[in-house]
């Protein structure tokens, strides 16, 4: 493809690179293949502009970048005003097909859920569905994990390509602040997009709580069609700020939850293992069993059923298959029980918001001791570690604080800081041990919550993942307590 037919539309001094053919797109010079082209990305610990020698002797035909000055290779160079923006969309013209339905989730917490449940309800619509996320992609005849919660532009738009090649017509993803804010999504052709709330995270990125919102409200007002469906849960602190953004940027808003104008939820009933809802709908009414527990779940569901709905799909169809969610890998998932009857989870909850939803979800149908077991990541958000210590040391009767993903720092620092907001807690560093130990203190309508990884399958240690889950730990530690 020459690069005229990849830059489109828009307005690029492209010079002679107009007419070069290139056989595909990088911007991580270590991939550069023979023919192709290489976009220079300035990011946060490292210039594009210094590796385009080595994208050159790996054979790029071309390149682009910020700025041309310095910039001395022996094949065409332009400049484009958004290196970013443009990687994307030159990505989305050169792989060209999309499913025909494709849909986005932002927010703090729920992406993961939502995207999964919208996944779910298409598919019991009859419809090829495929997820990409978190927890990797989900699609008919693949289930491929993955750690990325938006991949890059150039893998992200190949595997929507590969994906329409393969039947899949509905697709929905989670887009992260990150992923938005280095323009990863663009490009993508959206049907409808969601948000579900705002929570702290990722203040070592967004240097404030409002250029985090901006970041996530770019769905709405950059990537999304004027007209078309913004669904928003209702029911959180941010809800009213990012309806008021959909709506500036000409979209059509459907708010779920109790205070939904599009899906109202009236009435939850919690058991241990489902929960009881009564949803309106168009005038009508609709008592839906959704066999997952945690009140959030059921936000997750309406957003996704918002969704499912805004592209489509019957209402009736849409509330039967609510009846028939599988919850998400590591989401408030159900690992197994002690012989006595007491409950154990796994919950990636790493955020203050999403530890206070989970602990405060599994209190209504908790008779005994709420016990948590959980740390922070290194290498991210200090602030976080004595606010999410102080949430669990409210909302749980034992908190254990562990190691998380320490990555670069030292263990017991991060412990420590957890442990100035965890009054009272115990401190095991031994995430396997403390797993054990929590799982050997289960008494009869106690419920365990071993929060923070979830899906994942490691845990980082400097700059080594060693093989760990959560789940396997935890089924483990539940055998040995059985004996």
């Amino acid at each position: 493809m020459k690069i005229r037919d990849l830059a489109g539309p828009e307005q690029y001094d492209l010079g002679v690179a107009a007419a070069t053919d290139v056989g595909g797109i990088a911007s991580d010079s270590r991939k550069v293949k023979p023919g192709d082209l290489f976009v220079a990305l300035s990011g946060s610990r490292a210039d594009g502009a210094a590796f385009i020698a080595d994208a050159v002797s790996r054979g790029a035909a071309a390149v682009a970048v910020a700025s041309a000055t310095g910039v001395d290779a022996p094949v065409p160079v332009f400049t484009v005003a958004e290196p970013r923006r443009f990687l994307a969309l030159a990505a989305a013209r050169f792989y060209g097909r999309q499913p025909e339905t494709m849909v986005a989730v932002t927010g703090t917490a729920g992406k993961t859920s939502v995207a999964s449940f919208t996944r779910q309800i298409w598919e019991k619509a009859g419809h090829a569905a495929a997820m990409i996320g978190t927890t990797g992609v989900i699609a008919p005849g693949r289930n491929d994990y993955g750690s990325l919660t938006t991949p890059d532009p150039v893998s992200l738009h190949a595997l929507l390509a590969e994906l329409s090649e393969a039947g899949v017509t509905h697709a929905a993803m989670e887009a992260s602040s990150h992923g938005l804010d280095q323009a990863r999504l663009d490009g993508v052709r959206l049907s409808a997009a969601a948000f579900t709330n705002l929570g702290r995270d990722h203040m070592d990125y967004h240097p404030t709580v409002e250029h985090y919102l901006a970041a996530k409200m770019r769905l709405f007002d950059t990537l999304l069609a004027k007209g078309a469906p913004a669904v928003i849960h209702a029911d959180d602190e941010w809800s009213a700020a990012a309806a008021a953004s959909a709506r500036k940027a000409g979209l059509d808003v459907r708010t779920v939850g109790r205070k939904g104008d599009y899906l109202t939820l009236k009435r939850v009933e919690h058991f241990r293992h489902k929960q009881t809802a009564e949803i309106h709908f168009d005038g009508g009414i609709h008592e839906v069993d959704i066999p997952l527990a945690g009140d959030f779940q059921v936000a997750n569901a309406l957003v996704a059923a918002g969704l499912a709905l805004s592209t489509g799909v019957p209402a009736s169809v849409a509330m039967a298959a609510l009846e028939r969610l599988s919850g998400a890998s590591g989401r408030l998932e159900l690992v197994g029980h002690a012989r006595n009857g007491a409950l154990a989870y796994v919950d990636y909850a790493h955020k203050p918001d999403a530890l206070e939803k989970v602990l405060a979800s599994v209190r209504p149908f908790t008779t005994g001791r709420v016990i948590v077991v959980f740390g922070c990541g290194g290498d991210r958000d200090r602030g976080k570690r004595p606010i999410m210590g102080e949430i669990a040391s409210r909302l749980a009767d034992v908190v254990i604080v562990t190691d998380d993903n320490p990555r670069s720092e030292v263990p017991a620092t991060i412990r420590a800081e957890v442990l100035a907001g965890a009054k009272g807690a115990t401190e095991i560093g031994d995430r396997a041990e403390a797993i054990r130990v929590a799982a050997g203190m289960l008494q009869p309508g106690d419920t365990l919550i071993v929060a923070g990884k979830g899906h994942e399958e490691g845990q980082t240690v400097g700059d080594v993942t060693l093989p760990f889950s959560d789940h396997a730990e935890l089924r483990k530690a539940l055998e040995v307590c059985d004996r």
